[in-house]
């Protein structure tokens, strides 16, 4: 199976997943991609590439110009983003708005020599639809440049609609999604892992005032990903790098056995004690079926002074704050009392969550902690028509077996306008009626 795995170490933005994925083309493809990019039509904007070595290691950075003007250029790094991402010195409203945060905002005063104006969404539309790219590219840069507008609206307390993003930064993200977007078209992956998320630590400067890292927006788009902070200082994951990294990777955690084919780096424009840049790897991992696995943690106790009401209710709040999975199971305790193990199952990014909720919602006072691998599905979901309507159905395949299951809550709804049984609606759709 052909795997792109992303190294993501040093954080993640739009030029730097640009500029390995970029690196992952033969050397002949690389300049005729450079060529196509350069031709899609966004205004005002020109990309290049240039040859960087950092730690004696070669690598990719991309510059990418909006009227000339470089963001990395006002020491806001991102077009590094490099994360330069990493480090937002720069006191300058950076917004996210922006992505790549705003990278856009720009508001600080850099004196372009133009006005700053606002995009919305629509004009995002407009503009992506405007660009010489294929309907799946298309498709694909209005899916990502959605999961950072909901963000945004999440973290402003305002709808899509109202969210607008600086000119000059709507234009820099664009360059810099369409870009990733158009290079994983090319290089066409049946799968695509990344490592947890490096997000740096500190705080960053903003219009809004001063704010922690992961910015709000990006925190927002790190949801159910696992990152973690570290010695740098500086923030090394931007939105625009958050959004393309949660709408590309289908799973997160150790690099898979693969047989390693080209590696890409993407390089940041700071200098730190590690190298700033993005790896990625593409080559060969064996079937899905075989290769599919993930990290939950598994977190149990025993309470004898709960009423199964009183349970119920805290297993409700537990699937609330994060948990995958809550069971219950029957189990003896001290001086021969009947009790309950609560065992709940979540991920490195709710458990915090999840241990909060079970001290607040049960009586225990202590919770014992397993992390564990697992095997597991692969899993999709897909709308069938039927002479009922539309329904959704799971799809769960690899270790050679696929299963389907029709949506319970769609199969209740065609039960109850039929006014039929469940099994009588399931029977239906497994003939076709």
């Amino acid at each position: 199976m052909k795997t792109i795995y992303l190294d993501l170490g040093m954080g993640a933005a739009g030029d730097m997943l640009t500029a390995a994925l970029l690196e992952l083309l033969e050397e002949k493809e690389q300049e005729d991609f450079l060529k196509e990019l350069a031709g899609i039509g966004i205004p005002d904007t020109e990309i290049s590439r240039e040859k960087m070595k950092k730690m004696g290691i070669t690598g990719s950075h991309m510059h990418v110009k909006v009227l000339g003007q470089e963001e990395g250029g006002h020491d806001h790094h991102h077009h590094d983003h490099d994360h330069d991402h990493h480090d937002h010195d720069h006191d300058h409203d950076h917004h996210h708005h922006d992505h790549d945060h705003d990278h856009h905002d720009h508001d600080h005063d850099h004196d372009h020599g133009h006005d700053h104006h606002h995009t919305g969404m629509g004009d995002i539309e407009k503009l992506v639809g405007s660009l010489a790219v294929s309907a799946k590219v298309r498709k694909d840069v209005m899916e990502v440049y959605a999961l950072i507008a909901e963000a945004e609206s999440r973290v402003h307390g305002e709808s899509v609609e109202l969210i607008h993003f600086h000119e000059v930064g709507a234009l820099d993200a664009v360059a810099d999604i369409t870009a990733v977007c158009m290079l994983m078209e090319r290089l066409a992956p049946d799968r695509v892992a990344a490592s947890p998320v490096h997000v740096g630590s500190g705080h960053v400067h903003c219009a809004h005032g001063i704010l922690p890292v992961p910015a709000p927006a990006t925190a927002l788009l790190l949801e159910g990903i696992p990152w973690y902070g570290g010695s740098v200082k500086g923030e090394l994951c931007t939105p625009t790098g958050a959004a393309l990294v949660r709408y590309f990777a289908d799973s997160f955690g150790d690099m898979p056995v693969m047989r390693v084919g080209r590696i890409g780096y993407g390089m940041g424009k700071k200098e730190f004690t590690r190298l700033n840049a993005v790896r990625a790897l593409l080559g060969e991992t064996g079937d899905r079926s075989v290769c599919r696995k993930d990290q939950v943690t598994e977190l149990s106790c025993n309470v004898d002074d709960m009423t199964g009401e009183e349970i119920g209710a805290a297993m409700e709040r537990l699937y609330e704050a994060g948990a995958r999975e809550v069971f219950t199971t029957a189990v003896g305790m001290k001086k021969s009392r009947p009790g309950v193990m609560i065992t709940v199952l979540t991920d490195e990014a709710h458990e915090g969550d999840v241990v909060r909720t079970l001290f607040a919602h049960t009586t225990t006072i202590g919770i014992r902690r397993s992390p564990m691998d697992r095997y597991v599905l692969e899993r999709r979901e897909e709308v069938l028509d039927s002479p009922c309507g539309s329904i959704r159905r799971k799809v769960s395949s690899g270790w050679g077996v696929t299963r389907y299951k029709y949506e319970y809550d769609d199969v209740a709804a065609m039960a109850r306008k039929e006014g039929k049984s469940i099994r009588e609606i399931r029977d239906g759709l497994e003939r076709g009626q």
